[in-house]
């Protein structure tokens, strides 16, 4: 069994694969030792990989440390199995380039671009030679909508909506079609243009948000929110074996 731990902006996400499939799972805000042990049924873990957005990740590490035989920490330095274009590797998100490792393993030979709903929106692209090509980031839905609320002196916090509506005839309404909107339009607009320069392209949503808007958008997409495990789990695979001294 593969334990696979990634640590988000917001809350931290675990998976259990076995014979490369996930077999459990648990989000969380806080990891506590007893979880892994739930979650695990009580045995050892034969590899682990922690991976953070946050920084620093030395107390997570320790407390998974006694549940596997074989421990990596994904860091900037850590050997992946595509080639970086990134011009800052160091402030490269590890969730972004897992789910590019990802998108090579469901996908493999071609061109990717993944679009992962969470905190924040990415925007990412993986060229067929196996070449992670950067991308772009936004504000992610929940953060826009906590930042009318917050930033303003009147505005409510507001969530999601199924509606497909253009305009709002309350101030809630307008607020909740305002961001899915946007988000939607943007998403939209970048998928449009980045479809006419690049032949083939396969788009994949993932994240925590994806569910609110693979109805929305009308392209051909994937929808698959567990990318970034996916790509902990073969970036795991890849440092545990000798595969990187190649």
């Amino acid at each position: 069994m593969n334990l696979i731990v990634d640590i988000g902006n917001t809350l931290v996400k675990l998976a259990v694969f076995d014979g490369g499939r996930i077999v459990a799972q648990r989000c969380v805000e806080r990891l506590h030792p007893s979880m892994l042990g739930e979650l695990l049924e009580g045995r050892r873990a034969a590899k682990a990989v922690v991976a953070s957005t946050r920084g620093e990740a030395d107390d997570v590490i320790e407390t998974v440390r006694p549940y596997a035989d074989y421990l990596l920490e994904f860091t900037s330095q850590t050997p992946v199995p595509v080639a970086n274009a990134y011009h800052t590797p160091e402030t490269l998100g590890r969730d972004r380039l897992a789910a590019a490792v990802g998108a090579t393993v469901l996908y493999p030979g071609r061109n990717v671009l993944i679009v992962d709903f969470g905190t924040a929106v990415t925007i990412d692209l993986v060229t067929a030679d196996n070449t992670f090509r950067g991308g772009c980031i936004s504000p992610g839905m929940k953060t826009r909508f906590r930042a009318l609320h917050d930033y303003t002196a009147c505005l409510p916090l507001c969530g999601p909506t199924e509606s497909g509506e253009l305009q709002g005839l309350t101030t809630e309404e307008a607020i909740r079609l305002g961001v899915m909107n946007s988000l939607t339009f943007e998403i939209e607009g970048y998928m449009a243009r980045m479809e006419k320069k690049i032949d083939d392209l396969c788009v994949i949503f993932t994240g925590g948000d994806a569910k609110y808007f693979a109805k929305r958008i009308k392209n051909t997409i994937f929808a698959n929110c567990n990318l970034v495990f996916c790509g902990l789990d073969r970036i795991l695979e890849y440092n545990a074996s000798e595969e990187h001294l190649d």
